[in-house]
């Protein structure tokens, strides 16, 4: 129990020597994801043949700002997952942390399929967007039960 303390305080000052708290990092990097989420789909259905009109850079340099910003959203989430899962855990003291806990514990499983997808041949073409919205779906779920939450009732109480 000393060493998970020693963990949660040593994390806790790290955090708190740019945030004001542990919550304000993970809203604002949950905040960054999900507006690299949004250039995700938006750059994933321009690359499905969508958005054409809209998107008018050439398929290579959409490929390109896609993958780029997929890994950018994922490493935004990796501070938020570690706090998540290893200093709070899985709760349900009410529907909203009910719902985020959900959704977190599908989240990760979701994105490391889509990624065995991508590399995969031989699937419906239906199966990647899919599984690529589905993780979309997830994150702004987590955003909407956390982050939104946090900036309407703590730090801006819109």
């Amino acid at each position: 129990m000393g060493l998970l303390l020693d963990v949660n305080r040593t994390y806790t000052d790290v955090v708190t020597s740019v945030f004001s708290s542990t919550i304000a990092m993970k809203a604002w990097f949950a905040t960054a994801a999900i507006v690299l989420v949004v250039v995700q789909v938006s750059t994933a259905t321009r690359m499905w043949g969508r958005l054409e009109g809209v998107i008018r850079l050439p398929f290579p340099v959409v490929k390109s700002i896609h993958r780029w910003s997929g890994r950018i959203a994922f490493l935004c989430t990796l501070p938020v997952f570690f706090h998540c899962v290893f200093i709070l855990g899985f709760q349900t003291p009410n529907a909203r942390v009910a719902a985020h806990s959900v959704a977190g514990s599908f989240v990760y499983g979701v994105f490391a399929a889509k990624m065995l997808i991508i590399r995969k041949k031989g699937y419906p073409h239906w199966v990647l967007p899919v599984a690529g919205g589905t993780v979309a779906v997830l994150l702004v779920t987590l955003w909407f039960t956390s982050a939104y939450w946090y900036f309407t009732n703590i730090r801006f109480g819109f």
